[in-house]
């Protein structure tokens, strides 16, 4: 491993959740130093966030951060940005146009027209875009995603995920909870953004195909909720292959269950992110096989991303850690994203949110992807 490289945060001060996970797992394989950061749009809670952390260079504005940054000797190698939805842009644009790689959370923007706008930013700057759709971090899915490509399961036929959870059963109370339910921070997407875009990444990274049209049914089943808190959605691939996409917050007695099923007409693999160091794979005609991350037949892509012995479980900060880890080799090598989801990825989570606004609003009618 080269030397240490440097990393700034925008967003993530006192109250914040993803904050804190991005910065342990940037720390999880000594590959980045946190050096500075414009923690929060108030400029005394940004100081006190950084005091508190131990930063040393503390800024009262992401802009103000970018411009300086950009001109030290030592100055950041790249910005997490992990601010509500709706600043992910201006931020993104502010330090790609300082010359500065960016590691942004998901979706990638509030707006389908924002996220275009940005890619064009991304192209020019010649940076590095990292979105960190963190469960293509584990190994299991590198495992899955190996498997599909090389033909185990056969032509595709069938792809199911769901993602559901019931923290937002009632009406949002907390600082989270009501940012990621007010349309003007998080966007028009609820459910649909907060967690069904970890649905759709996933799909397509393990498959490897995007579906050509969806047909939705989104529904805010709290009172007064101005985003949609469950969704229901049909999937058809240009290949032939169909699916469906389960994203709900208010789904009573299920806390973080993400899972995801695809079928072939020689295999099927079956993975649930509660359980994330086994995978189920079955040959038609043919006993059940539980696979475990780093078991025997584990591939080198799956164990690539491994780091304790078998039977220690890791998961979601390791899913992180994994994309932090990867987003350092490619930074220093100059040579590609690899696997990494990026800006394309971004892209397509944002037409599957339009689609989804736009089929529902339509009763549900079939709608194409675009792009």
């Amino acid at each position: 491993m080269s030397t240490t490289l440097k990393l700034g945060m925008v967003g993530g001060g006192e109250g914040a959740f993803i904050g804190a996970v991005h910065r342990i797992a940037a720390r999880i394989d000594g590959q980045w130093e946190l050096v500075a950061g414009a923690l929060s749009s108030d400029p005394e809670r940004a100081r006190s966030s950084a005091a508190a952390l131990g930063i040393e260079r503390s800024y009262d504005s992401f802009a103000q951060m970018a411009e300086a940054e950009a001109s030290r000797d030592d100055g950041i190698d790249a910005v997490a940005i992990v601010t509500p939805n709706h600043m992910h842009v201006p931020v993104a644009r502010a330090f790609l146009e300082a010359g500065i790689h960016v590691i942004c959370d998901k979706p990638l923007a509030s707006k389908l027209e924002d996220a275009l706008a940005l890619e064009e930013v991304s192209a020019r700057s010649g940076k590095l875009f990292i979105l960190t759709h963190n469960y293509s971090g584990y190994p299991l899915i590198r495992q899955a995603r190996e498997m599909v490509a090389r033909g185990d399961l056969g032509r595709l036929r069938l792809v199911h995920v769901e993602y559901v959870q019931d923290w937002l059963t009632e009406a949002a109370t907390g600082k989270q909870a009501e940012w990621r339910t007010d349309p003007a921070r998080s966007g028009a997407g609820g459910a649909i953004g907060d967690i069904g875009t970890h649905g759709w990444q996933l799909a397509e990274f393990v498959t490897g195909q995007t579906p050509s049209a969806l047909a939705a049914d989104l529904t805010s089943f709290v009172e007064g909720r101005a985003v949609d808190d469950n969704a229901h959605v049909m999937l058809r691939y240009a290949s032939g292959a169909k699916g469906m996409l389960w994203a709900s917050q208010v789904a009573v007695g299920n806390e973080n269950a993400l899972r995801l099923r695809v079928i072939g007409d020689k295999g099927a693999i079956d993975w649930e992110q509660e359980n994330p160091n086994q995978m189920t794979f079955t040959r038609f005609g043919e006993p059940k096989q539980i696979l475990t991350r780093g078991g025997a037949g584990a591939s080198e892509a799956g164990l690539a991303t491994i780091r304790t012995p078998g039977g220690h479980p890791e998961g979601y900060l390791e899913g992180f850690a994994t994309l932090y880890s990867e987003a350092a080799d490619a930074i220093r090598a100059k040579d590609g994203m690899g696997v990494l989801p990026g800006m394309k990825d971004g892209l397509s989570g944002m037409r599957f949110i339009d689609a989804c606004l736009r089929s529902s609003k339509d009763g549900g009618k079939w709608t194409d992807l675009g792009g």
